[in-house]
């Protein structure tokens, strides 16, 4: 029987770490930068990673018997995909585990961006009473244009019908035909700037998708859009964000994801009409342990030469 060394960077929950243990030597080494994870991959038959570690094409150089990378998650924008298939590396990730939990934060985000809670709970915690200032809008009756509408965009396109919202969607990537099967109307990314209240962005990221939301696209926008983002950093020009919030024409942001993460106190970070949350989308007790499930079962399936679910190159 063929024994497999897998190697885990960024963290596993318990359920995808038992189920790996039972078939393969499994080790572990945490954040660890492309730089030093070439000195070790050398031995390994797979790696699983998350969000954190980058795997370069430096990395896959490096590693002779490296047949699977398994993303614990959604984006693989951190793993070079070219350089998998250069080197016939498998890639896998586990795209439906956090669809729930990230759909839920985008939800709870509308709803503060919405009526300002983070500012209201600040004013309280310094004994001040700001009732008058804090005059929000509600999200029943307004149109919410969700920019990706794949299976977190679905979700969350569900749960805002339920708060009366009016959905439309764009999406690069779907056929006109198949948004039309779903909650929202489908119309231009230029109608869906300005039509909507509430912009929410659901989409990878890619050549065709980063800085997307720039000085264009924020010119269609009304005035007063608010924007949600729990996609990826990198899709929203932060520059023209900032200038678009300082003038007026953004009347608020909440951004779960940043270009550079962390991305340190910046002057957008720090923005009053910026709620700010640190990439945690996926960061629920469920979401963890089904990513963990998925991406150990998807792993082990890859090197066993078993039918995979989610092939990502």
């Amino acid at each position: 029987m063929t024994t497999y060394n897998i190697l885990i960077t960024d963290g596993l929950d318990v359920r995808g770490q038992s189920i790996l243990r039972a078939a393969a030597n499994v080790n572990f080494r945490e954040s660890t930068p492309a730089d030093e994870l070439i000195n070790v991959i050398a031995d390994y038959d797979a790696l699983i990673v998350r969000g954190q570690t980058r795997v370069t094409a430096a990395v896959m150089d490096a590693a002779p018997r490296l047949k699977v990378v398994g993303r614990a998650g959604v984006g693989v924008d951190n793993i070079d995909l070219e350089a998998a298939k250069k080197h016939n590396i498998t890639v896998v990730n586990a795209p439906s585990s956090t669809t729930v939990a990230v759909a839920e934060l985008t939800v709870g985000l509308l709803l503060t961006v919405a009526r300002e809670i983070p500012r209201a709970d600040s004013a309280m915690k310094q004994g001040q009473w700001l009732k008058k200032e804090f005059e929000g809008i509600e999200l029943n009756g307004k149109t919410l244009g969700i920019i990706g509408f794949g299976r977190i965009g679905t979700e969350v396109g569900k749960r805002a019908s339920a708060f009366g919202m009016n959905v439309i969607t764009y999406d690069p990537n779907v056929l006109l035909h198949e948004l039309e099967h779903g909650n929202a109307e489908p119309v231009s990314l230029q109608d869906l700037c300005a039509w909507s209240d509430f912009i929410s962005l659901h989409l990878p990221l890619n050549v065709q998708t980063r800085d997307l939301i720039g000085p264009q696209a924020i010119s269609q926008m009304r005035d007063g859009v608010r924007i949600i983002s729990t996609a990826r950093g990198g899709i929203i020009d932060e520059a023209a964000l900032l200038e678009a919030l300082n003038s007026g024409k953004v009347a608020g942001a909440a951004l779960d994801v940043f270009e550079q993460e962390p991305p340190g106190l910046t002057e957008l970070v720090s923005h009053p009409r910026v709620i700010a949350t640190p990439h945690i989308g996926a960061q629920t007790a469920e979401a963890q342990s089904r990513a963990a499930e998925d991406i150990a079962n998807e792993v082990l399936s890859a090197l066993q030469g078993k039918p995979l679910r989610w092939k990502v190159a």
